[in-house]
């Protein structure tokens, strides 16, 4: 079994949390398989996310630190992780918003066969399966990678985050490959962050989502139950087509995928394309006045109502009990 090198997920030096799910997925298959891991961060100033990172139990940390990677720019990352990745038998990506754009343009420079979005795994021989979903999450698949080199995406919802150990990885340092000729024809220009003070949606405890059944008044019906909860808001993707929300608040297969301890999905009848992104939440609470709703059918607690009047309802009994 070779070694895996989980590829970190870094934003203006701060270590992102799908990363920590990847740690673990690359922490338990190494010990299954016989082996051992080893981290890899990619980027600038990162000091404090080196010293964060060393303390997962790795056998070391890589650092490719250089102002030439301070804004992420795939073409520029993947030369470096490529590099960084020789004598890996396992290149692993949170399957996040920057590891899915980074994972398959790596396998290609490895000449790698790729296996994004898994959500387990299994040891056998040395060799490792890996399970995804499939059909929206309505099934699931398992696969080998034949390649000598493999490249697999975590998914972040499925693995629990790793936890400190307690001691202190050896930190290396790599140089960054800055002569790629994809590299040179790509050219940073600007990044526009959409600035909130409620969580961000992926890294969220707690999530009060809505569908399009909440109309015009979206942000208006939902954010003081969000506020008061200090949750993250999300919506179902015909709320972000009807024009109700931003489309960044999308959650499902092809928006954002969320496991929070809590989900509360206001308005939303429950398509499998919006159950494959917030299924694994560890508690789900339904609020839709059609009893027949999908929803109903993954949710641990549902209400059948009319959610204009009961939402107020809610978030009027919350403020009093937190009173």
């Amino acid at each position: 079994m070779a070694d895996i090198l989980v590829v970190a997920e870094i934003v203006d030096g701060i270590v992102k949390k799908p990363t920590l799910a990847a740690i673990a997925f690359a922490r338990d298959a190494a010990k299954a398989a016989g082996g051992t891991f080893a981290i890899l961060a990619v980027g600038a100033g990162l000091d404090a996310a080196a010293k964060e990172l060393s303390a997962c139990g790795a056998s070391k940390v890589l650092v490719a630190d250089d102002p030439y990677t301070k804004n992420y720019l795939a073409e520029r990352f993947a030369p470096t992780v490529a590099a960084a990745a020789k004598g890996f038998g396992v290149v692993a990506f949170p399957a996040a918003t920057s590891g899915k754009d980074l994972a398959p343009r790596v396998a290609a420079k490895l000449g790698a066969g790729y296996a994004p979005d898994i959500s387990g795994f299994k040891a056998e021989g040395g060799k490792l399966s890996y399970k995804r979903p499939m059909y929206a999450g309505n099934a699931f698949g398992w696969m080998q990678v034949s390649t000598p080199v493999e490249v697999v995406s975590v998914r972040p919802t499925e693995f629990t985050a790793a936890e400190p150990t307690g001691g202190a990885s050896a930190i290396e340092k790599v140089a960054v490959v800055q002569d790629d000729p994809a590299a040179g024809k790509i050219e940073f220009l600007s990044f526009d962050v959409v600035k909130s003070e409620r969580p961000e949606l992926t890294e969220a405890k707690v999530i009060v989502a809505g569908g399009r059944s909440v109309k015009e008044k979206f942000m208006d019906v939902l954010s003081p139950l969000a506020d008061t909860l200090g949750a993250a808001i999300g919506a179902s993707r015909a709320a972000c087509d009807a024009g109700y929300c931003p489309t960044d608040l999308q959650v499902g297969q092809t928006g954002k995928v969320v496991a929070p301890t809590l989900y509360l999905a206001i308005g939303i009848s429950g398509a499998i394309q919006h159950l494959a992104g917030m299924k694994g939440s560890k508690t789900i609470v339904a609020i839709n006045k059609d009893p027949e709703a999908p929803i109903f059918q993954v949710s641990d607690y549902g209400l059948v109502a009319d959610l204009f009047a009961v939402v107020p309802e809610l978030t009027a009994a919350i403020k009093a009990a937190k009173a």
